[in-house]
């Protein structure tokens, strides 16, 4: 599990209620890189490791927690059950997979699904090629929005106002060294993603993989998602984006409700 620096105060996490603290437990343990050492979780969550031993037995009373050998935790199978249960009963995500195909296809390419939660973007779908290169997207990992193709697409068709809000005025966290973490830098470049209706992330995610993705609008002119592609950079060099954009754009257009689709799934908080 990657450890997330935790600049919370100790009055933040003792403000947390019973369940807000089990929900950040949750999410600590569907991360990469499980199963989890109660340490690695309690380091995660900022929680103290008392807490989130008696946390982790209670879910694992419940079936939401699985305890291994070695003092290691993962996902149980009752959260396993409902993950898979939303994703299958999805409406939203069956209209996407289709389209997910297709554009794997056309492209070569790994094309995803996300949407946005607060500042990021979470991934909900993706069609894999057979034969690729490993590329870092996996179902319900989450990356900042201005690292990504797909959260740089949802930004794009927010309000000024709420694009403002969303970035803030301090330096952005930086995932590589290519990744932008001027606002003010991030908002500017917005303006040519919505010129030619898609988004390039060019290494800002991860060395040597860039991604084009395009916002799937909803009928209230909203984002309520975004679709894209991923590849290593000598697949989706210059040429390779001004010849897959335009597809990313389209296949968006084909699930939007502002175009006739069904409403995608969109989890929006702030």
């Amino acid at each position: 599990m990657t450890k997330a620096v935790n600049t919370r105060t100790g009055h933040e996490i003792s403000a947390k209620g019973p369940v807000d603290k089990a929900l950040e437990l949750l999410d600590a343990l569907v991360q990469p890189e499980g199963p989890h050492r109660l340490a690695d979780l309690a380091a995660h969550t900022g929680l103290p490791k008392p807490t989130v031993h008696r946390l982790l037995g209670t879910l694992a009373t419940n079936g939401f927690a699985t305890a291994l050998p070695g003092g290691r935790y993962r996902a149980g199978p009752r959260l396993l059950g409902l993950a898979a249960t939303a994703l299958a009963d999805s409406p939203e995500l069956r209209l996407a997979r289709p389209v997910l195909a297709d554009l794997r296809l056309r492209t070569g390419q790994l094309a995803h699904y996300s949407v946005r939660d607060g500042d990021t973007a979470v991934h909900l779908a993706h069609s894999e090629p057979a034969d690729t290169y490993r590329i870092p997207v996996r179902a319900g990992g989450s990356v900042p929005l201005h690292t990504s193709a797909v959260g740089l697409a949802m930004l794009s068709a927010l309000p000024a106002q709420e694009v403002a809000d969303t970035l803030g005025s301090a330096a952005l966290p930086a995932i590589t060294p290519r990744t932008v973490t001027d606002p003010e830098a991030v908002r500017a470049a917005l303006d040519e993603v919505r010129t030619r209706g898609f988004a390039v992330d060019d290494e800002y995610t991860e060395p040597d993989v860039r991604a084009v993705a395009a916002p799937v609008i909803g009928a209230d002119g909203r984002p309520v998602g975004a679709i894209g592609i991923v590849g290593p950079t000598f697949t989706l060099d210059d040429a390779g984006v001004a010849m897959y954009g335009p597809m990313v754009r389209a296949a968006a257009g084909l699930i939007s409700p502002a175009n006739g689709g069904s409403s995608p799934l969109g989890l929006v908080h702030g």
